[in-house]
C-alpha cells in the first residue's frame, strides 16, 4: 500500500493523525497494574513455607493481623492525666494514670485530658513579652479590671483563678462545655463584678479581701456546677486592688484624711474612756458620802431626841437634880479641854496672889520661852563685862 513505508498510517510516518504530529511518547508510561498484582503474589508465595500461599498462610496472616490489632489497645496515662475511655463514642470508664488496656480501635478510643494538672487564669492583666528589657512582663487590661462598687466607684481589680478538673467530672468537662479556659475567665469575672458591685470600695482596699475571695470562689463553683463544667475551683487570689490611675493622687489624699480622722476619734474615744470612769467613780464617791453624812445626821438627831426626851422625863421627877446634872455636865464639856487652877476663895485663902504662869503658858501653846535678861546680855564668846 502507499502509505505503508511511511511509518504509521496515511497521514505520514510515526502515530500521527489527519491535523499533523500525534501524541508524544517521550514522557514515563504509567506502570501496569496487572503486572505489581501478579508481582506481589509472586513475593508472596516466596516468603511463605512451601513457597505457595495456602490455607495454613492465610491463617497465619489471620492471626498475626489480629495479634497486632489487639496489642494496639495497650496505652499509658501520663501523671497529670486521667484516661477517658469511649465505646463507640460513648464514655464507658475512666482510668487512672499508669499502662492500662481498651479495645482497639474503632471499638473504643481513649482521650487523655490534663486532669490532675493544676491551671492558672488570670484576669484584668495579661503577661507579655518586653523586649528592651528581655523578659516578660504584666500588662494591666482596663476592660476586664476595671469595676463598678456599690457606693458608685471605680476600681481596679487584678485576680487569678486556681482551677483544675473534678476527679469525678472528666466526662461532663470533655463533652458538656466547648470552651473549658473561656467558660472559667467569663465565670470569674462575672462572679468578681457582682460580688464588687455590692461592696463599698472602702472595704475592698482594706480588710474585705479575704472575704471577697471566699464569696468569689463559691460563687464561681455553684455558676460551674449549673453549667455541669466538671471543674473545681481551688482558690482566687486578688492581686492588685487600686482606684484607677487617673485619680489614685486624690484617692491616697481621701485615706490620709480618712486616716487622720479615725486617728482623732481613738485619741478622742481614749481619753473619753479614761475621763469618764474616773468621772464616775468621784460622782459614786460624794453619792456615798451624801449617803453617808445623811444617815450619820439622822442617826444623831434620834439620838439627841431621845436623850433629850429622857433627859426630859427626868426632869419632871426630879426638876432640881436633873438641873443640877446638866449644869455639871455642860460645865465639863466646856472646861474640859482647858488648862485652869481652882482654889477657894474663903479665909484659908486670903493670903494667896493670884499669878499667870505666862512661861508655861507659851510652852504649851508650842512657843519656845525667851531667854532670860542675864542671858541676852553676855556676848558671843560668853565673856562679860
Amino acid at each position: 500500500m502507499p502509505w505503508k513505508n511511511q511509518g504509521g498510517g496515511p497521514w505520514g510516518s510515526g502515530p500521527k493523525g489527519p491535523w499533523g504530529s500525534g501524541p508524544q511518547s517521550g514522557g514515563p508510561r504509567p506502570p501496569d497494574l496487572e503486572d505489581l498484582l501478579r508481582r506481589g503474589q509472586d513475593r508472596l508465595q516466596s516468603m511463605l513455607p512451601g513457597g505457595y500461599l495456602g490455607g495454613m498462610g492465610i491463617t497465619l496472616i489471620l492471626i498475626a493481623a489480629l495479634a497486632i490489632w489487639g496489642l494496639s489497645g495497650f496505652f499509658r496515662v501520663q501523671s497529670e492525666e486521667l484516661g477517658v475511655v469511649l465505646r463507640f463514642g460513648k464514655h464507658v470508664r475512666t482510668v487512672q494514670p499508669g499502662l492500662n488496656y481498651h479495645l482497639p480501635y474503632p471499638i473504643e478510643t481513649v482521650l487523655l485530658p490534663k486532669a490532675l494538672r493544676v491551671s492558672t487564669l488570670s484576669i484584668g492583666m495579661v503577661l507579655t513579652q518586653d523586649p528592651a528589657r528581655r523578659g516578660s512582663t504584666m500588662r494591666d487590661v482596663p476592660e476586664e479590671s476595671l469595676m463598678l462598687t456599690g457606693d458608685e466607684n471605680i476600681v481596679d481589680v487584678d485576680f487569678t483563678v486556681l482551677w483544675r478538673i473534678k476527679p469525678d467530672g472528666v466526662g461532663d468537662f470533655l463533652f458538656n462545655i466547648q470552651n473549658p479556659e473561656g467558660t472559667v475567665k467569663a465565670v470569674a469575672e462575672s462572679a468578681m463584678r457582682e460580688l464588687v458591685g455590692r461592696s463599698d470600695i472602702q472595704p475592698i482596699l482594706t480588710g474585705a479581701r479575704t472575704n471577697i475571695e471566699n464569696s468569689v470562689q463559691d460563687l464561681m463553683q455553684r455558676t460551674l456546677d449549673k453549667y455541669g463544667a466538671g471543674i473545681l475551683i481551688q482558690q482566687v487570689q486578688m492581686q492588685k486592688v487600686d482606684p484607677p490611675q487617673q485619680v489614685i493622687d486624690s484617692f491616697r489624699d481621701v485615706q490620709a484624711a480618712r486616716a487622720d480622722l479615725e486617728r482623732l476619734q481613738n485619741e478622742a474615744q481614749t481619753y473619753a474612756n479614761r475621763v469618764i470612769p474616773d468621772a464616775r467613780g468621784r460622782a459614786s464617791q460624794i453619792v456615798q458620802n451624801a449617803e453617808g453624812y445623811k444617815e450619820q445626821a439622822i442617826a444623831e438627831a434620834k439620838g439627841q431626841s431621845s436623850r433629850f426626851l429622857q433627859v426630859y422625863q427626868a426632869y419632871k421627877l426630879a426638876p432640881d437634880v436633873t438641873r443640877e446634872r446638866i449644869y455639871l455636865e455642860t460645865m465639863e464639856r466646856v472646861l474640859g479641854g482647858a488648862d485652869k487652877l481652882v482654889y477657894d476663895p474663903g479665909s484659908s485663902s486670903s493670903g494667896i496672889v493670884p499669878y499667870l504662869p505666862l512661861n508655861e503658858l507659851s510652852t504649851r501653846r508650842g512657843v519656845p520661852p525667851s531667854p532670860p535678861a542675864s542671858q541676852q546680855s553676855a556676848k558671843p564668846n560668853g565673856s562679860t563685862r
